[in-house]
């Protein structure tokens, strides 16, 4: 089982982080951090790398019930989607599949959320 969906995108990498946040927002998802991982390396590391954003998505309702049925569930949340530049200047999205990621959560009402959710994200890829 991949842990992730995917999707090269014909779009500059600026376009794809708006596109994938317009996605995100008609599935019910408010991007809640963005995290700029080109940039932090380069202030911590001193190390040039690809342009690479990792946006962490939150659907309130469903955010919701996860941690009323598994209140350590926050330590996975909220559901990142990342979009980044190859070197090659392919730019790439990719969601976080949170059947894949809660599998070790012995909680079938989690799971069963964590299915609604996994479908939801699977479209925002494929719209992206």
């Amino acid at each position: 089982m991949s842990y992730h969906f995917s999707k090269t995108v014909d779009l500059e990498f600026d376009q794809a982080i708006d596109r994938a946040t317009e996605e995100l927002k008609k599935e019910g998802f408010g991007v809640l951090t963005t995290i700029d991982l080109q940039g932090a390396l380069k202030e911590k590391l001193g190390v040039d790398f690809r342009r690479y954003r990792i946006l962490g998505a939150c659907n309130p309702q469903f955010a919701f019930k996860a941690v009323s049925a598994e209140d350590k569930i926050g330590t996975m949340l909220p559901c990142n989607v990342v979009v980044q530049e190859h070197d090659d200047g392919r730019v790439e999205v990719s969601a976080v599949d949170p059947v894949a990621s809660m599998a070790a959560v012995r909680n079938h009402a989690l799971g069963d959320i964590a299915g609604e959710v996994r479908g939801k994200l699977a479209r925002v890829i494929a719209a992206v």
